[in-house]
């Protein structure tokens, strides 16, 4: 059988619109009771990586976690709770700044911080530290934000399920994982393991260039829904006119059995009528969206120079945007920091290249889009 991922066209925030949009994704997807016991714990997991206000696109956006909310209830779901392992600071605080702790509050949802930890062994004998919260639930929902990112392409599906990890062995375990194959095959045993009921993305506005938090809103104006993250995230790759192929997360998703990335094993499900992943991108593909799209030629070859730290990407500071906050500092999770402050905060910090992992924590937790990769 091949897999499904419902697609909904949706240009507006607004209440209404979005609770009639994702009652129509999650019918098309064949309805929420075949996925998810009424009676069950349900953990619904956002995208919280930073505090950041909504027009940014950094978070899922707090409307559609309110619609959400609003539909579970409505359809007799009892036991609802919400959470994240931010990369700097708590859920609450982060739900607080974009709106989305009211949203909660309203409908009853208990936040989850995802404070208390356990280590689980996954069935390929790697040791994860997670969340209890998440270990815990019956069943979860991730809800991701459709962006950008500077390690693996793209950030979706499969990667939202990284904040089930703890606190910092979110950041420590980039010196575990220190490229974007081994993390990809890291990531896809994460979600097997924890197995999500269902997964939604929220793309009406998603963030393109310098992602996943310093990059820019773009209009993109869809929901997606799927059981299968990989295709998901696929179907994402030809929205954006991104080859599926050059996103790690793909390919070792489906290595590993998590789902597919290949059209032929893909039926995208719209109000008018099934399409393939090609045809959705003629219909509503944007081929400018700023997204990585360069292929690696010479493997071998560049895999060589990359030893000795030659064409790779790097992380560096724009001088002129930098306000010496330290977050970057803090970050980083290399032993001995590959990027420190010299001789105080007169000026910005400096990294060290030859410890630098290529991990991009620096990248992705600068609150001032100070920081990019080349």
């Amino acid at each position: 059988m091949k897999s499904k991922v419902a697609l909904i066209p949706c240009s507006s925030y607004d209440k209404e619109i979005l609770y009639r949009s994702l009652n129509q994704g999650l019918e098309l997807l064949g309805g929420l009771e075949p996925l998810i016991g009424k009676e069950e714990n349900i953990l619904f997991k956002p995208n919280l990586v930073r505090s950041a206000k909504r027009e940014r696109a950094v978070v899922t956006d707090p409307a559609v976690m309110e619609a959400l909310f609003a539909i579970f209830r409505e359809k007799g779901y009892s036991h609802l709770a919400c959470g994240d392992s931010c990369g700097i600071g708590s859920a609450g605080k982060a739900m607080k700044e974009c709106g989305m702790d009211e949203a909660l509050e309203r409908w009853n949802v208990t936040l989850k911080e995802f404070q208390n930890e356990q280590k689980v062994e996954t069935e390929r004998g790697r040791t994860l530290t997670l969340a209890k919260d998440v270990l815990q639930a019956d069943a979860l929902v991730s809800v991701c934000k459709m962006k950008t990112h500077a390690l693996e392409r793209i950030t979706g599906a499969v990667k939202n399920q990284y904040g089930c990890v703890c606190g910092m062995h979110k950041a420590m375990g980039h010196t575990q994982y220190p490229n974007a194959d081994i993390f990809a095959r890291m990531l896809a045993d994460l979600n097997l393991t924890i197995r999500p009921r269902l997964y939604l993305m929220d793309g009406i506005t998603a963030m393109e260039g310098n992602g996943p938090t310093s990059g820019d809103p773009v209009s993109m104006n869809v929901l997606l829904f799927s059981t299968d993250p990989v295709a998901l995230d696929s179907v994402v790759c030809h929205l954006v006119h991104l080859d599926p192929q050059l996103v790690p997360t793909n390919i070792h998703g489906e290595k590993m059995g998590l789902g597919t990335w290949k059209s032929s094993q893909i039926e995208v499900v719209t109000p008018d009528g099934i399409y393939t992943p090609e045809q959705i991108r003629q219909i509503y593909g944007k081929p400018e969206f700023h997204v990585d799209r360069k292929k690696i030629k010479g493997k071998n070859i560049m895999d060589s120079f990359r030893v000795f730290g030659i064409f790779r990407k790097k992380p560096y500071i724009v001088k002129d945007q930098c306000r010496k906050c330290g977050v970057c500092v803090s970050a980083c999770p290399v032993e001995g920091k590959a990027i420190q402050f010299k001789n105080g905060r007169t000026n910005p910090p400096v990294y060290d290249y030859k410890k630098c992992i290529r991990c991009f924590c620096c990248q992705e937790m600068c609150p001032h889009r100070a920081i990019k990769v080349k």
